[in-house]
């Protein structure tokens, strides 16, 4: 966190700490969401659990909003909590985080999970398996990861198409609609951008049937697209890590969720495409590089290793992820999907 000049009493943040959690139980509302609309930052709640001092200027804007909104705390026995508002000039959302929303509300246990065990080596190595059937085609090698997280996954099966394919363009796309794994992916680019230098990289916050094609269903999203190309200069990876790093501002603004009110799932404030890839291989991966409305979705491979979330049905992830996935491969592409759904033995270690 940063910290200003002037920072609150000792015990000041104990018991803006206790405020929240309060309130945030009150009104059903997760801690992060409620960092996210009141300055911006998700992270908020847990780092001043960690012992991190608050800001005066942090102060003020938390007891505002909690001053503003403390009627939503106020529940009436048989009604639903009242949704509280965006502050700081932060994104709309359409709806408060349901008790129990795994997006938002289990992420410190998703991340304690995944950190402590080797679920995400061992997806990336069976998805290294399936590179020696992988055909490629002119102009480059095309890979899809339709849920990238915190990209543990996608730079391990990068790392393992360079060893088989060291000379050949990679065109990568990642799907992540969290800003938190979007910011942790690109922490690991910068090494895979060194040893792989012809790689155009592409991150984007879009659905499942519009990010394969880069491109918003409805006309509303597509005239409120943020495209950004990113140049990185230099060639080491400590220079690109500060190049990436100096995206934090332009993250933090754009890639905003809210919650579907009709499904419960995450959707984007705005659609979001980045790109990133080195200036000095920009005439190599010029043919590759998508633009508005000239983007190809013939992917090679397409990572689908998402948890399954259990009130969706079989035929809503079939129809929904699933479809558009598979209409995005080229002709001899191959789509690995690892699912995970919940009661079985690992459920014991998560409970």
């Amino acid at each position: 966190m940063r910290t200003a000049e002037r920072q609150g009493q000792p015990g000041t943040s104990d018991q803006i700490l206790g405020e929240i959690r309060d309130y945030c139980r009150a009104t059903q509302t997760a801690e992060s969401t409620f960092g996210r609309l009141v300055v911006n930052d998700g992270k908020l709640v847990s780092r001043l659990r960690d012992g991190a001092r608050i800001t005066t200027g942090t102060l003020d804007k938390v007891r505002a909003y909690l001053s503003e909104h403390r009627g939503a705390a106020s529940l009436v026995p048989g009604k639903p909590p009242v949704q509280p508002k965006p502050g700081n000039g932060s994104f709309a959302a359409t709806n408060i985080a349901p008790a129990g929303f795994r997006f938002f509300d289990n992420r410190q246990k998703y991340l304690l999970f995944v950190s402590t065990c080797s679920e995400k080596t061992d997806v990336a190595n069976r998805i290294s398996l399936e590179l020696g059937s992988l055909q490629p085609a002119p102009p480059a090698l095309r890979i899809f990861d339709a849920g990238v997280g915190d990209g543990t996954v996608l730079s391990r099966v990068m790392r393992a198409l360079h060893a088989r394919f060291p000379t050949m363009p990679l065109y990568a796309v990642a799907k992540e609609i969290s800003y938190e794994d979007v910011r942790m992916m690109l922490e690991k680019m910068a090494d895979r951008l060194f040893e792989h230098p012809a790689t155009v990289l592409v991150v984007t916050n879009l659905y499942y049937a519009e990010a394969p094609w880069l491109t918003p269903r409805s006309a509303t999203a597509a005239q409120s697209l943020i495209w950004k190309d990113v140049a990185l200069s230099g060639n080491t990876a400590h220079g690109f890590a500060e190049q990436i790093g100096e995206l934090e501002g332009f993250l933090a603004e754009n890639w905003r969720a809210g919650i579907s009110p009709t499904t419960g799932n995450p959707v984007y404030a705005r659609p979001v495409i980045l790109t990133l890839r080195r200036e000095d291989h920009s005439f190599l991966l010029d043919p590759i590089m998508p633009r508005p409305g000239r983007v190809m979705a013939d992917y090679d491979l397409v990572i689908a290793s998402q948890p399954y979330r259990a009130r969706a049905s079989v035929e809503f992830k079939a129809s929904k992820v699933v479809a558009p996935l598979v209409r995005s491969l080229r002709p001899g592409g191959r789509l690995i999907g690892i699912h995970s759904h919940g009661n079985d033995p690992g459920m014991e270690i998560i409970d």
